[in-house]
Parts: structure tokens; C-alpha cells; sequence
């Protein structure tokens, strides 16, 4: 669901490729890293993870950037998996390896879609629907208006009136799965989805 082109090569990132790597990080680039993201009082002795606070300023921006690309919660420990994309930052000079960012963060948040149960996606429908609607609006059967009476481009919160709300919905619980759970699903799964679940069939 990306929407660009990468205009130079990328190369792909992901967290087998990182914990698989991390380990091979020598020593000797580990002394280089902290020397340029590290405080000069607090240079290491041990091998990692390090401390947040024995960063330098320079060296908090990146790991709190690449943990915030990670997905990580925190970045009060910084391990080999943060160590590995830092090595390839230099202050003032262009990664010495470009990853493919985009591509990294478009895989985890398909992934987090899959992961979502059933009341998730009713909690989050308001995101998922937008989000699928703008990019794979073709996918879907009801009616679409992507211009407005004068012929303007309208915002997607305006293209369709299918929305889930408990109080204010024009579709009944069981049209909304139909219309916009189902196929959501067969997008996400790349073939269609059983009707009746696992767990429906031993109810049954």
C-alpha cells in the first residue's frame, strides 16, 4: 500500500535480518559507534546493551528515531538490533547503507492488521477503513464519491457513507461485514476468508 516509488535501490530491513546481525557486530565497529554516538565519559567496557544516558546528544537522536522506527516502547537500553542501523550513520555524511524504511513500516503495520481481533477492528474501524478505502477503493462493491457536486475532489472521510458507529451507522452490523470486514480481510489474507470461523464451526 505504498504510495511512491523509491527512485534508488533500498535494501530490505527486518527484524530476523537485524537479530541475525546483531551478533556479528565486531568490536571493533562497536568502539567506532561509540565514539561518535557516545559520551566521552562514558565510553563502554562491556558489551551491550548500552545505557540511553551514556549517549551523546547526536547519538539520543538517532537511537530514539530507530526506536521509534522499530516499534520499540523504549529506548532505555540500547541493544545490537539498534546498534546494527546505527552503524551505518555518520554525522554529515549519508547512511552508508540506505534500508527500505518504508517498505519495513508498511510490512509491520500488515502485520498488526492481521493480529487485530474481532472487536480491534471495530475499535480501530475508523483508521482501517480510510486507509484501505484510499488505496484499494476498487476492492469494495458500494457506491463511491470521489468528487462533490461541483466536480471538487473530496476528502475520504467523504467518498461513502459506510461507517461503524454504534448510534449512528446506515448499515446493519451484519451489511457492515459484509461490505467492508470481508473484503478488508481477503485483502489482508490474499484469499478470501472462510465465512464461519473456527471457533463459529464448534458452536455449530
Amino acid at each position: 500500500m505504498l504510495n511512491f516509488k523509491p527512485t534508488q535501490l533500498l535494501f530490505p530491513l527486518s527484524m530476523k535480518f537485524l537479530l541475525d546481525e546483531g551478533p556479528k557486530l565486531s568490536s571493533s565497529e562497536i568502539s567506532r559507534i561509540a565514539q561518535v554516538f557516545m559520551r566521552a565519559d562514558h565510553q563502554p567496557t562491556e558489551p551491550p546493551p548500552f545505557n540511553y544516558a551514556c549517549f551523546n546528544e547526536v547519538g539520543r537522536l538517532f537511537v530514539e528515531m530507530i526506536s521509534y522506527v522499530l516499534g520499540f516502547k523504549t529506548s532505555e537500553h540500547i541493544d545490537e538490533t539498534i546498534l546494527i542501523l546505527l552503524s551505518t550513520f555518520t554525522p554529515r555524511h549519508p547512511p552508508a547503507v540506505k534500508y527500505n524504511y518504508a517498505k519495513f513500516i508498511a510490512n509491520k503495520i500488515h502485520d498488526q492488521l492481521l493480529n487485530l481481533e474481532r472487536e480491534g477492528v471495530f475499535k480501530y474501524s475508523s483508521y482501517i477503513y480510510h486507509l484501505f478505502l484510499y488505496y484499494q477503493s476498487n476492492c469494495f462493491q458500494f457506491p463511491i464519491r470521489k468528487l462533490d457536486s461541483k466536480g471538487e475532489k473530496r476528502s475520504v472521510i467523504f467518498w461513502t457513507s459506510v461507517f461503524h458507529e454504534v448510534n449512528n451507522s446506515p448499515y446493519s452490523y451484519c451489511e457492515f461485514i459484509d461490505m467492508f470486514v470481508y473484503p478488508v480481510s481477503s485483502l489482508l489474507k490474499r484469499a478470501p476468508p472462510p465465512r464461519l470461523s473456527y471457533d463459529m464451526h464448534k458452536i455449530l
